[in-house]
């Protein structure tokens, strides 16, 4: 089975739909499974996107994205400082 990834816009919108849906009387139950999604990823979707705008969930992958970028840079040119002082030091 392929993992259905939805990106951020798309579950910031199904959780508008969702809350809509609860406001009408549907319980949780029913509306995870017109959705097709189950309740653990509900909830965890709800933990991480609850009450954001699309721009800002956009936003937010664009930070996580640059933030994994960041520390690979921070990794490698911490590694190359480690290998250039013991160099200096002539402990090849």
């Amino acid at each position: 089975m392929s993992k259905k990834g939805f990106t951020a816009e798309q579950i910031v919108r199904k959780l508008r739909e969702t809350e809509v849906m609860i406001s009408k009387g549907e319980s949780i139950a029913q509306v995870i499974r017109k959705l097709g999604i189950s309740d653990v990823t509900y909830y965890r979707w709800r933990k991480e996107y609850g009450g954001m705008q699309v721009d800002q969930a956009r936003r937010l992958k664009e930070i996580e994205h640059e933030n994994v970028r960041l520390k690979k840079l921070v990794a490698e040119l911490s590694l190359d400082n480690a290998i250039l002082k013991e160099t200096a030091r002539g402990n090849f």
